[in-house]
C-alpha cells in the first residue's frame, strides 16, 4: 500500500527522546540526518463518501541506522482495515533498503502479507550514474532489469535534496523517485513543500525542540506519466520534516481513505562512524 509501509503491532513503552540538539540550519546535508527508531500510531483520518471502510488502525516502525557509507532502513506497517459488514483484512509488510550515502545504489527488499498470506514480494538492486540515470536489476518478483531516467533520486537522497530546496525558499521539488516498493521502476514525484517552521518546543519530544522544520506533501505519479492538467496521484503523503529527517503530522492519502500517523515514540540510534 504505502511507499512507507511496514508494520508489525508492538506494545509501546511511554515515549523516549533523544538529548536535546542545539539550533541548527534546515539544509544540514546528508551528515545532519539522525539515525533514529521511530514508532507511529495510525488511525483513520477520512473516507471517501460510499467507501466500504468502516474502521481502520495501524502501526508503523521506521528505523534508519547509520552504515558508515550509507544509510541502513528498516520500515515495518500493520494495518487493519474493517468493512461496514464487520470483516477485518489485516495487511503487513516489511521493508528495508541500503542505501549509498553519495546516492550510487540501492540494495531492497519488500514483502507484503493479507491475513498472513504473501501477496507481494520486491528485492534487488539499483544503480545510478552521477546525472541520476541508471539500471535497477529486479530478483522478485522475476528476474529482470529495468531502465531508470536521468535525475533519479533515492529515498534519503530525496528527503536530503527536499530539506535543501526548503531552505532555499524553493517552494516545488520534481524528480523521479526510486525507493523499490514496485516492480515498475521509478515513479515521477512532485514535492510542494508549504511552510518552513523555525525551532519551536515540541510537546511530546525535546530532541526536535532546537529544530527548524518544514510542511510538505509529495504526490506520486506512475513513471513516466505527464503530470499536468488531469493527471492524478496514485498516492500522496503530508509531513512535517524536522532538520535532522525525522518525521511527524503523517497524513497517507489513498483515494478511498487517508490514515493519519502520530510520532508516539523516538529513540536516538548510536552512529557506526
Amino acid at each position: 500500500m504505502n511507499r512507507r509501509a511496514v508494520l508489525a503491532l508492538l506494545a509501546l513503552g511511554p515515549a523516549a527522546a533523544g538529548p536535546t540538539a542545539a539550533a541548527q540550519p534546515l539544509a544540514g546535508g546528508p551528515d545532519a540526518m539522525l539515525p533514529h527508531r521511530a514508532a507511529y500510531v495510525l488511525t483513520l483520518e477520512r473516507t471517501r463518501e460510499g467507501s466500504n471502510i468502516a474502521a481502520a488502525r495501524g502501526l508503523m516502525i521506521f528505523e534508519v541506522a547509520d552504515a558508515c557509507d550509507g544509510w541502513a532502513t528498516r520500515q515495518r506497517f500493520t494495518l487493519e482495515i474493517t468493512d461496514r459488514d464487520g470483516q477485518q483484512i489485516e495487511t503487513t509488510s516489511d521493508y528495508a533498503t541500503l542505501e549509498a550515502r553519495d546516492g550510487s545504489r540501492l540494495r531492497f527488499s519488500l514483502v507484503q502479507r493479507t491475513n498472513d498470506a504473501e501477496t507481494k514480494r520486491v528485492s534487488g538492486e539499483a544503480r545510478l550514474a552521477p546525472d541520476g540515470s541508471g539500471l535497477v536489476t529486479y530478483v522478485h518478483p522475476a528476474a529482470r532489469e529495468a531502465p531508470l531516467p536521468r535525475g533519479t533520486m533515492l529515498p534519503m537522497g530525496h528527503t536530503v535534496r527536499a530539506l535543501a530546496a526548503a531552505a532555499r525558499g524553493e517552494r516545488v521539488l520534481v524528480a523521479p523517485l526510486f525507493d523499490g516498493t514496485t516492480d515498475t521502476g521509478a515513479q515521477d514525484t512532485t514535492t510542494f513543500i508549504l511552510a518552513v517552521l523555525p525551532p519551536e518546543r515540541h510537546p511530546r519530544f525535546d530532541s526536535l525542540s532546537a529544530l527548524p522544520s518544514a510542511r510538505m506533501r509529495v504526490a506520486f505519479f506512475e513513471g513516466g506519466q505527464p503530470q499536468g492538467g488531469a493527471a492524478v496521484a496514485d498516492y500522496e503523503m503530508s509531513l512535517r520534516y524536522w532538520s535532522n529527517g525525522v518525521a511527524d503530522d503523517l497524513t497517507m492519502e489513498f483515494g478511498e481513505f487517508s490514515l493519519r500517523g502520530r510520532l508516539e515514540r523516538l529513540e536516538e540510534l548510536p552512529r557506526s562512524c
